[in-house]
């Protein structure tokens, strides 16, 4: 087999197999590089397989453009679903990665990434470079690409505010960007937006921008539409229709530079390059969508590779049938890390029903007004506004609305860092640390900010009732790593089943 050079920790011969097989549940997981065509692809592009010295593999789309490749348009690979390692690993790329891809360097600079994760800018750059091919410029330029595309493809929008968008600099910026990296100028990128590529009715100034956001098989679509149907709280989120089947859900996102509406709905089916949720945007600073993309594909944990997961979970004999039952459950997640820390100690030790109905009453009282008549027309409170406005609002034991109104002030001072770039272990230790939070809060709030796979929610008490009912002893749970955050997963629902009447 050839020997050239790929990317660190990628193995040559399972890659140019999985290449040869076209196979999509490594997509996004790294990239093909042809050195004869100096195009990079995704793994399963239709094209012809290129021969094992012709290509070498990268862990990032910028990896790729760094070294000089242009995107493939037949199989465009920056429209993939995210690497799994962005969730699965707690290691500084992995982190870095869930912050780029939520705008951070656009908005703060790489002093502010650096900053966020603990690290010197010099210190951040090395690393990256070591661990993905490419430094957090590059990263976030690939990023910017990805975003432009969309609005280029997805919108009517002039080229100029597309640049500005996406997080250029200058429209020059924009265009040898795009021309770098799709081999077209930005106008000729647009007219290949037929063919399935967009809406043609689609635009950003007062309307709808429709994505497709993509997912590896398995995916039961079912699970998170449950769980956002059970918890969807009135004013700021609705669910309509039938998790088994077809559904809605909408809700309003708060985003760096405003408000924005979104909608989402399962896809279609199959495609060419694999299925799709379908979110639609409305409201939305086009400056946000980079950051609402994101914050959706960790709503619905989009970038997990549940085949992974389950290919571990299934060499335990009393988990195997849950899995079979219903493969490709995902994790929950939220678009706010505050609102999910907020929300989850609302919900401790009452009912689901009763949960919706007090996080309800916050929203009506304290959720800023969006003016909307299309939808849902409020935003989760700020953490200032339940700091200084909770204690008149909050219902409950007293300890605990202290403990919620203390948590959002130090949530809104920034003495408690509280972001998808904290390793898992070092965010659920710093909750701990809040009063009113113990380990189940801690626990299940980890795994809804990082997406962390081997969160084993043992204090809970329908996974206890669950192993229960399967012999399970949670306390012996080392060989379902590092994904025990799906095991229980699995085990909430087969105790649940469709009804969420008590979680918590």
């Amino acid at each position: 087999m050839s020997t050239s050079p790929t990317a660190p920790d990628l193995d040559f011969d399972t890659f140019y197999r999985a290449l040869s097989a076209r196979d999509r549940r490594f997509d996004g997981q790294f990239f093909v590089t042809v050195h004869t065509t100096g195009i990079y692809c995704r793994p399963s592009c239709p094209a012809r397989t290129p021969l094992p010295a012709n290509v070498s593999f990268v862990p990032t789309a910028a990896a790729a453009q760094t070294r000089g490749f242009r995107a493939c348009r037949r199989c465009a690979p920056d429209a993939v679903p995210g690497s799994p390692r962005w969730n699965a690993n707690a290691d500084l790329g992995a982190r870095a990665m869930r912050l780029i891809t939520d705008g951070v360097v656009e908005r703060d600079g790489v002093d502010g990434l650096a900053a966020a994760l603990g690290y010197s800018p010099r210190h951040l750059t090395r690393a990256l470079n070591d661990e993905l091919g490419a430094g957090p410029l590059a990263l976030a330029r690939a990023h910017r690409a990805t975003n432009a595309r969309i609005l280029i493809q997805r919108t009517t929008m002039p080229m100029a505010d597309v640049a500005f968008a996406a997080g250029f600099s200058s429209v020059r910026q924009f265009n040898d960007t795009i021309r770098e990296i799709f081999g077209l100028t930005p106008t000729r990128l647009r007219a290949l937006r037929g063919n399935g590529a967009t809406d043609p009715d689609a635009h950003a100034e007062g309307g709808v921008i429709s994505l497709r956001l993509p997912y590896r098989e398995p995916f039961d679509a079912s699970w998170p539409a449950t769980l956002l149907g059970a918890h969807a709280v009135d004013s700021m989120e609705e669910f309509t229709g039938d998790p088994a089947g077809d559904w809605t859900f909408t809700r309003v996102l708060t985003l760096p530079h405003g408000h924005a509406l979104v909608r989402i709905s399962p896809g279609s089916g199959p495609e060419r390059h694999g299925n799709y949720l379908r979110a639609d945007l409305s409201h939305l600073d086009t400056r946000d969508l980079g950051a609402a993309v994101s914050r959706l594909r960790r709503l619905l944990d989009l970038d997990a590779d549940a085949a992974a997961a389950e290919d571990v979970l299934r060499r335990d004999p009393r988990l195997a049938p849950l899995i079979d039952a219903g493969p490709g459950i995902r994790l929950p997640g939220s678009p706010d890390p505050a609102e999910a820390l907020i929300r989850t100690m609302m919900g401790q030790q009452i009912s689901v029903r009763a949960a919706r109905h007090h996080v309800g009453a916050l929203v009506s009282a304290l959720g800023e007004t969006t003016g909307w008549t299309d939808g849902p027309g409020r935003a989760f409170p700020t953490a200032t506004a339940i700091a200084e406005n909770g204690r008149s609002v909050l219902r409950g034991p007293r300890a605990r609305v202290d403990a919620i109104v203390a948590a959002a002030s130090k949530i809104a001072e920034n003495s408690v860092e509280l972001h998808q770039g904290v390793a898992a272990s070092e965010l659920r230790a710093r909750l701990l640390t809040l009063r009113g939070v113990g380990a189940w809060t801690a626990e299940y709030v980890t795994m809804v900010v990082t997406g962390d796979p081997d969160t084993l929610l043992h204090h809970d008490l329908v996974v206890r009732h669950a192993a229960n009912d399967l012999g399970i002893d949670l306390t012996a749970t080392q060989e379902w790593a590092p994904w025990r955050s799906y095991a229980s997963m699995h085990l909430w629902r087969h105790r649940l089943g469709q009804q969420l009447g008590t979680v918590a």
